[in-house]
């Protein structure tokens, strides 16, 4: 578009650019978070656990239906780690060795990993999720 002879050019390519700049700004990520996409062909329940900076806490539940994606971490993430455990509610789960006190009920905000029992909770071992320090990561589950 650099030296074009034509003032018909000269806008056509100022056209460009800006089409081309809106096309860039609306293609960056929208918001920076945590979340998780479910590949599965069930609905998956899934619960995360991570330290605030001061606390380990575990919530849950959010129901994932099949080829959707969840934020279960909102805003920039602070932590390198954070803990995930998911269930299908039949065969299939997606667990770990580290262990965070669940709900039954639908909802739930625990602050704290240990007696879980004692506080009338569920444990359950959730895996590790590496985001590389990134601010915004997505997990997929799949079978």
């Amino acid at each position: 578009c650099v030296d074009s002879a034509s003032s018909l050019r000269d806008m056509l390519c100022m056209r460009f650019a800006l089409a081309f700049a809106a096309l860039a700004l609306f293609t960056l990520p929208a918001h920076a978070a945590l979340q998780v996409c479910n590949k599965t062909a069930k609905p998956t329940r899934v619960a995360v656990g991570r330290f605030d900076g001061t606390a380990w806490i575990s919530e849950g539940w959010w129901t994932l239906q099949p080829s959707r994606c969840e934020t279960v971490v909102p805003g920039k993430l602070n932590a390198r780690y954070y803990y995930l455990y998911a269930s299908d509610g039949g065969a299939g789960s997606w667990d770990g060795s580290r262990d965070f006190c669940v709900a039954a009920n639908d909802k739930f905000q625990i602050h704290g990993r240990g007696n879980c029992a004692k506080a009338g909770y569920d444990r359950k071992g959730f895996f590790s999720v590496d985001t590389h320090s990134k601010i915004d990561f997505t997990q997929i589950l799949s079978d």
